[in-house]
């Protein structure tokens, strides 16, 4: 009976190694997103937008839609949108439409492992960071002549990016952060749970498995910690009904910034239900706390809000 313990002792010690390998093989295939396809055809509103590719790290590079406008005398400055985990630049397509009406250019990347840009080995939030960070740069140089201003918008994930991102820079104008999380610990206990996983020890032991992998701790590039370092506006964007991000994760945002406004809206997290109208107001702010209107001619056709 000994004899039996110690070969059962044995099996198990030799199995931990095939268990834990296997259990990080299913880890990563779970938080690697499968690509959303972009639509078929263009926007009826919208020009038809110019592809480009921009390059970004790791010797990638990232499809992006432009939108610029007809008239660069009349341009306010260019927005710049990034969509959320799972996502392509085609889900902000309303956020696009009014913003571009309004008289903006609109810059649309896929982030890497999206859309129609590069593979990575896996996504993370700074790697949206350093994406956001790479089309920022295109712009920057693109119209440099212009001298106007650069504003960025983000969903969800992307939204946490470009809060990341902006807290690095000093050459954006204003931030819009859409339905964004304040701590991915948060994020990561929530998805444990749904899979029944306690998140002592196991959750926990994924979590700092999930800091090695991406090469940063949460604590470091959490929006709650990084939006206090913006020095430019931000407006945060929050569904009353969302669901996957509580509206509690937009309260912590604006309590821990002096420069961020909450504007709650009725709706979800991946969509609202009168969005034009949201983003008219969106773009209304943008108009008073990016310094568009500062640098418009009083003949230019562009009304600026009192």
């Amino acid at each position: 009976m000994g004899m039996n313990m110690v070969w059962t002792g044995e099996i198990v010690l030799a199995l931990v190694p095939v268990v834990v390998f296997s259990a990080l093989g299913w880890l990563r295939r779970e938080l690697t997103p499968a690509r959303l396809a972009h639509p078929d055809g263009s926007d009826p509103v919208l020009p038809t937008p110019q592809h480009l590719r921009i390059p970004t790290h790791n010797d990638r590079c990232l499809f992006a839609q432009w939108l610029p406008q007809a008239h660069p005398k009349q341009t306010l400055g260019t927005a710049v949108l990034m969509h959320g985990w799972g996502g392509n630049g085609s889900q902000l397509m309303p956020a696009a439409r009014v913003l571009h009406e309004q008289g903006w250019n609109v810059l649309l990347p896929d982030a890497r492992s999206h859309g129609l840009s590069d593979q990575d080995t896996f996504s993370s939030l700074p790697r949206f960071a350093e994406d956001l960070d790479a089309a920022l740069n295109w712009v920057l140089v693109h119209e440099a002549a212009s001298r106007q201003p650069v504003v960025m918008l983000g969903h969800s994930l992307g939204a946490a990016a470009a809060i990341l991102c902006a807290s690095r820079r000093q050459d954006v104008s204003a931030v819009v952060s859409v339905s964004a999380f304040a701590h991915p610990e948060q994020v990561m206990r929530r998805w444990l749970a749904e899979y029944h996983i306690p998140f002592w020890p196991l959750g926990w032991a994924v979590n700092r498995y999930i800091e090695h992998v991406i090469g940063h701790r949460f604590d470091d590039i959490a929006p709650v910690c990084r939006i206090g370092l913006i020095p430019c506006p931000v407006l945060l964007v929050h569904g009353n009904r969302d669901n996957i991000v509580p509206l509690e994760c937009a309260v912590r945002l604006r309590d821990a910034a002096s420069k961020a406004t909450l504007l709650e809206a009725a709706g979800g997290h991946e969509s609202f239900d009168a969005p034009e109208i949201l983003y008219q107001r969106v773009s209304q702010w943008l108009l008073r706390h990016s310094g568009a209107c500062g640098r418009l001619n009083q003949t230019d056709d562009v009304r600026c809000p009192r």
